[in-house]
């Protein structure tokens, strides 16, 4: 929607964008967007906060009253009241497996995340009868293989093994 607001304003229509992207945000360079810095699908704070949302609001349609430009992008001032790190969230590797290095180190690492990760892949493909690997039709370590040889630099032999689904 940024960037739509360019073709808005040429119209004489003034607009607003809210941001939750800061760096696509400063990409498209909408004539005035307000980042702020909630979760996605949250663009206005936490849900059932009507006071809060009122704030987000009123600094996104204060924005219009700026006279700089043609670009202006602001910071909401504060973080969702409501969000909070879960103190039990962990990565799925262990410490030894996630020191960094080179692209091979990075590369084997990814394969090793993924096994990791494979079980709950499949219990969500076995729920919802979808998967998040995309249109590629690969299983999820083939995907994790393919980028692995694109981090090693085979990029044409692992480009050359995807095929989209028919």
């Amino acid at each position: 929607m940024s960037a739509l607001g360019h073709y808005l304003e040429d119209e004489g229509i003034a607009t607003v964008a809210i941001s939750l992207i800061r760096p696509q945000t400063e990409n498209t360079k909408p004539p005035r967007a307000l980042w702020v810095p909630f979760e996605l699908g949250r663009p206005f704070g936490p849900p059932r906060d009507p006071a809060f949302q009122k704030r987000v609001v009123l600094a996104a349609l204060r924005l219009l009253e700026r006279e700089t430009g043609p670009v202006v992008i602001e910071d909401f001032p504060d973080d969702d009241p409501r969000a909070q790190t879960d103190p039990a969230w962990h990565p799925p590797f262990t410490p030894a497996a996630a020191a960094p290095g080179p692209a091979d180190s990075l590369a084997t690492r990814l394969e090793a995340e993924v096994v990791l990760l494979r079980s709950g892949h499949q219990r969500w493909f076995a729920q919802h009868r979808r998967t998040t690997v995309g249109l590629s039709g690969l299983p999820i370590g083939e995907c994790a293989r393919y980028v692995a040889e694109w981090l090693r630099g085979g990029r044409r032999q692992a480009r050359a093994r995807v095929s989209p689904r028919r």
